[in-house]
């Protein structure tokens, strides 16, 4: 539920340390890829005005061909020249507080840029409609579509650009126990819903809270302050469970033996 639901998703470093990456979703990265259009665009129009004056000069031969250069350079190396730099963005990006980094959060490679735009082409497709990308986004874990798959690349938001998460205690309340048994991880999830319920607004909460409605009975706030009671219950009766790999309809057969 958590995986599906919040972007904010942990990786394991080689050296055993854990990091946070909050992924960015395809319709945000749209956006920043319909800026990146915009300004291709004007720097085309800049470009175009520039060498169809100079076209009398030189020849009109000669300048069409440039422009054709022009276009070519924006349309391959723009991209990757900007997400191979420092900031690892173009501008589209930058403005809507993305970047583009390794799936182990380090700068990615000139390489990797390379790799990551040139097989663009392939996500566009069919017709430049980009169905094999957003299908591809919408089929990973971490929105990940060809070009990312191949180069090991993934698109986050930047720190600067996402507010600092408030860590709530949660209060302690009177543990409800489970009415129906759970696998090993269905009661992981809802172990994890309550440790991680002080990183989220209310409102997400119960958006998450929601989704489980069919164990809590309820929704809304309700359901949240059910969830958080069943999920108490389960660490002070059952601390094990999550290792053991048996449901707690096993663990409730066992009891009443």
């Amino acid at each position: 539920m958590a995986d599906k639901l919040d972007t904010l998703q942990a990786v394991e470093l080689a050296e055993g340390v854990v990091i946070r990456l909050r992924v960015a979703g395809p319709l945000r990265r749209a956006g920043a890829y319909a800026l990146d259009v915009l300004i291709r665009g004007g720097l085309m129009w800049v470009a175009s005005m520039s060498l169809r004056m100079l076209g009398i000069a030189v020849g009109e031969h000669l300048a069409s061909g440039v422009l054709m250069l022009a276009w070519f350079l924006l349309e391959w190396f723009y991209p990757v020249l900007f997400e191979a730099g420092k900031r690892g963005a173009t501008p589209g990006k930058r403005l809507l507080g993305l970047r583009v980094v390794q799936a182990t959060g380090s700068p990615i490679s000139f390489g990797q840029a390379v790799v990551r735009n040139f097989l663009r082409w392939i996500d566009g497709m069919p017709f430049f409609t980009y169905g094999f990308g957003m299908a591809s986004c919408l089929a990973t874990r971490r929105f990940q579509r060809f070009g990312d798959l191949a180069a090991g690349t993934v698109v986050i938001y930047e720190e600067s650009s996402v507010a600092n998460p408030t860590f709530l205690a949660v209060p302690q309340m009177l543990p409800l126990p489970l009415p129906v048994g759970l696998s090993a991880d269905e009661t992981r999830a809802l172990v994890s819903f309550r440790e991680r319920a002080g990183l989220w607004s209310a409102a997400r909460r119960e958006e998450i809270a929601d989704q489980a409605s069919v164990l809590s009975g309820a929704c809304g706030a309700a359901g949240v302050s059910r969830l958080l009671a069943m999920a108490q219950w389960v660490q002070e009766k059952r601390p094990a469970t999550g290792g053991g790999g048996k449901s707690l309809r096993t663990n409730n057969e066992e009891d009443a033996k």
